[in-house]
């Protein structure tokens, strides 16, 4: 099942399904569609078809391992070993990401902080100090860093996402309100919080709900 495809809404709902996993690992060994579909904001036949991509795991009657259900989806995510994290721009948004406790436990590492700022350069900020954004090509190879986060102002997100490839990384998330290019064999997220509000916002002018990927 490892090289089969797996559709992208699909992908998007995984890490949703493997944080329902983890808030109900305490309390039963074993978690029904419905309820997994409860906790993850979706209905039971949308979760068994995301898993039936998986492989068939579930048991009629009991429903789904969660530990095992928890490796299965961390395995095809990549996140069964840990992957290693660069921030650059250690603005607000940066520090509050580097300071994040919740990456650990997914499976992420935050290696290193970048800032063309010499009056940040030098901080500490969560488990790693600030380093020059020039130094950036030689440190981004010499930690092997898997996922590059992009928060610096839009002026530089292209030349700083032009860096990480050139560092080796082989996944961006861009948090910088602008698009960036990469190379194809580059995976690119872009979130724009600016964007993400107005979206809200048209939702709550025009009273409709917004339908959740892939329905």
């Amino acid at each position: 099942m490892i090289g089969h495809r797996i559709p992208e809404a699909t992908v998007n709902r995984l890490p949703v399904y493997l944080r329902a996993l983890a808030e109900a690992s305490s309390s039963s060994p074993t978690i029904s569609s419905e309820l997994l579909a409860e906790k993850a904001g979706v209905n039971a036949a949308q979760v068994r078809k995301d898993l039936s991509h998986l492989g068939s795991y579930g048991t009629r009657g009991v429903g789904y391992e969660v530990g095992y259900l928890m490796h299965q989806i961390s395995r095809r995510l990549g996140v069964d070993n840990e992957l290693r994290v660069a921030i650059v721009g250690a603005g607000n948004l940066g520090q509050a990401l580097a300071t994040y406790g919740g990456f650990a436990s997914r499976g992420f590492q935050v290696v290193a902080t970048f800032d063309s700022d010499p009056g940040k350069v030098g901080h500490r900020v969560g488990t790693t100090s600030v380093r020059p954004a020039s130094t950036m090509p030689d440190v981004l190879l010499e930690l092997k860093v898997d996922i590059g986060v992009v928060t610096t102002p839009a002026s530089a997100a292209q030349s700083t996402a032009d860096v990480l490839v050139a560092g080796g990384v082989s996944c961006i998330l861009n948090f910088a309100p602008t698009t960036v290019v990469v190379p194809e064999y580059v995976a690119l997220r872009q979130v724009d919080l600016g964007v993400e509000l107005q979206i809200l916002s048209f939702y709550r002018q025009s009273e409709v709900a917004p339908v959740a990927a892939g329905e």
